[in-house]
């Protein structure tokens, strides 16, 4: 059984992209080892365009411990992230490298047909010669589409907010807003589409995001 998940976002600097409108390929994916301990590894594809304009190449993996069946789990994780920064309106890119550590909760909940979680995550970030912290709370909804008590539907609404702080200034970071469709293929696979704005506190960006979630 394999685990894939392709996303699309966006980083560091404001940039001279050839497009205001990116893209990410997102795979996520989650490797349970027995019931309580879980392997999570992610690759996220993010381009100032439609492809091809790499602005952002993250990979994230991490071991995590169930504290109760399927509802709450803390995950100790590393990422490796390279950046393709625009230089102010030039066309000439830079190169921006971070190793990241982060520790992380998640929180699952259902009300009635719709399906929450809710995910604490704090993050040690080494960029380049730089030492920073970031503080991020995710709240995202999942309901069923054309769901009836003889058939549970395969389509989905899917919906998120993330607010990222820094722990020192500027405290606001970014704040992304998603929604999208989505379809369970079977119990351990599902696709999503949809559509994210990215806000900074000055400019903001839009995406598309392509996602692979597997459980294997």
């Amino acid at each position: 059984m394999a685990a894939l998940t392709c996303v699309l976002m966006l980083p560091y600097v404001t940039a001279a992209q050839s497009s205001d409108f990116g893209n990410w390929l997102i795979y996520i994916g989650s490797k349970k080892v027995n019931s309580k301990w879980n392997i999570h590894n992610e690759i996220q594809f993010r381009n100032y365009d439609a492809i091809g304009d790499l602005e952002q190449l993250l990979l994230r993996t991490g071991v995590g411990y169930n504290l109760s069946e399927n509802n709450h789990n803390v995950l100790l994780g590393y990422g490796y992230i390279t950046s393709e920064n625009y230089v102010g309106d030039t066309s000439e890119k830079i190169t921006v490298n971070e190793h990241r550590i982060f520790q992380q909760f998640t929180s699952k909940q259902k009300i009635g047909a719709v399906s929450l979680s809710h995910r604490y995550r704090f993050e040690q970030r080494f960029v380049e010669s730089d030492f920073k912290m970031r503080l991020r709370y995710f709240l995202a909804f999942k309901v069923p589409i054309l769901k009836t008590e003889e058939m549970p539907s395969k389509l989905y609404l899917s919906a998120y907010n993330e607010l990222f702080l820094n722990t020192k200034s500027a405290v606001f970071d970014r704040n992304r807003v998603y929604g999208g469709f989505g379809y369970q293929i079977n119990k351990n696979i599902r696709l999503e589409a949809g559509y994210m704005t990215q806000l900074f506190e000055t400019s903001s960006r839009d995406q598309f995001n392509l996602i692979t979630f597997v459980n294997f």
